[in-house]
């Protein structure tokens, strides 16, 4: 297993695992709106544009991409895991990877956890800092929690 940074030819299949993940297990906690939102903010393009910024990790296993991550300065975002790949360890090696980059600049790492992350990242140290509310289409709410972790004693 090897964590390293996403090239241009990473795009698809980073692309393509997240939307994979997102349609697997967000419709077990959001409505379809937010799902949609969430498809939509981590569309192909989106994740180019990070690919090309430098921020973008991705988890090699038996040479293919299981897993992502994407930061931009202390705030971390788009940590997926395949579906059949979760609850082996892999997001707990992205997080510390992610964890490890940032911590060479910024004392704390933060994030905006989705309802089926939060109780991961607690396990991890991460504390909630306050919650949030996102409208977003025929009355649909996206909520979540911003959490916040020292990443230096």
């Amino acid at each position: 297993m090897e964590y390293k940074k996403a090239t241009p030819a990473d795009t698809q299949q980073i692309a393509a695992l997240v939307q994979e993940t997102i349609g697997a297990i967000y419709p077990r906690y959001y409505p379809q709106e937010v799902v949609e939102f969430f498809q939509q903010l981590h569309c192909e393009e989106n994740i180019a544009g990070d690919i090309e910024a430098g921020t973008v990790g991705a988890l090699w296993k038996d040479g293919a991409i299981v897993g992502t991550g994407c930061y931009q300065g202390n705030h971390i975002a788009r940590v997926y895991v395949k579906p059949d790949c979760q609850g082996r360890g892999l997001g707990s090696c992205i997080m510390q990877c992610l964890e490890d980059q940032i911590g060479r600049l910024h004392k704390t790492a933060c994030l905006d956890a989705s309802l089926p992350a939060c109780q991961i990242y607690e396990k991890r140290g991460y504390r909630t800092v306050c919650h949030k509310q996102w409208n977003v289409a025929h009355g649909a709410v996206l909520v979540y929690e911003v959490m916040e972790k020292n990443l230096r004693p």
